[in-house]
């Protein structure tokens, strides 16, 4: 009976500490589903709303500049010439200025990683340790051509995205997104991570916490 107490207290334990629905590890991906399309993203990852009214979104502390848009796949309704994107069906790019930047007042570290396309003109990347791209640079990415053949989704030029990462030293507080205006997007931005993606959250892991604890509850009983 002990024993059963001290395994209900271990994932009481991890429920206290991981919470329902928070990143794991610090890690946080943005894949822009819930957003409109050609909708300024503004502040829909700080809780609030996206420029159309879309939202509220999740509440990360990150904020974009205004020329940062969300753009829906042709494919799901909306207008975007690209496919092969993660998270369907939504992705980040800019029709103004030379580039859009993401704030993160809290900051990050680790690493800065996402999938992108740009077949024309290529992009680049550049991480700063102050808000609105200002302070020491942590990293640069420098962001080459990528494949534009349509596969795996023939109805969108821009396709396929592709990841793309770095890991730095410090803490980071804003990104720049460069290149030629509607011209490059991005898609699965993640911050804490040299690599792009979604990450399993500990909702997942605590589930299947419960799960052995209940087999070993059964075995216990049977013997």
């Amino acid at each position: 009976m002990r024993n059963m107490r001290v395994r209900g207290g271990l994932v009481l334990s991890l429920l206290l500490v991981f919470g329902f629905g928070q990143a794991w590890g610090g890690v946080i991906v943005l894949d822009f589903e819930g957003l409109g399309d050609y909708e300024p993203v503004q502040s829909f990852y700080d809780g609030g709303l996206g420029g159309y009214g879309s939202g509220p979104g999740p509440s990360y502390g990150i904020d974009f500049s205004a020329n940062a848009l969300a753009i829906i796949d042709s494919d799901a309704g909306g207008s975007g010439n690209f496919g092969g994107e993660p998270s369907p069906d939504t992705c980040l790019f800019f029709v103004q200025g030379a580039a859009a930047t993401m704030n993160v007042p809290a900051g990050f570290d680790t690493g800065f990683s996402f999938y992108y396309s740009a077949i024309n003109y290529p992009g680049s990347v550049t991480v700063y340790d102050g808000l609105n791209a200002t302070g020491n640079i942590l990293a640069t990415l420098n962001l080459p051509l990528t494949p534009h053949t349509g596969a795996p989704d023939p109805t969108g030029i821009y396709s396929p995205l592709v990841p793309f990462g770095v890991a730095f030293q410090g803490v980071a507080m804003s990104v720049d997104f460069s290149g030629t205006e509607n011209q490059i997007g991005f898609d699965d931005i993640t911050l804490g991570s040299r690599t792009p993606g979604v990450i399993p959250e500990p909702t997942t892991l605590v589930l299947l916490a419960l799960g052995g604890l209940a087999i070993r509850i059964r075995q216990r009983r049977r013997s």
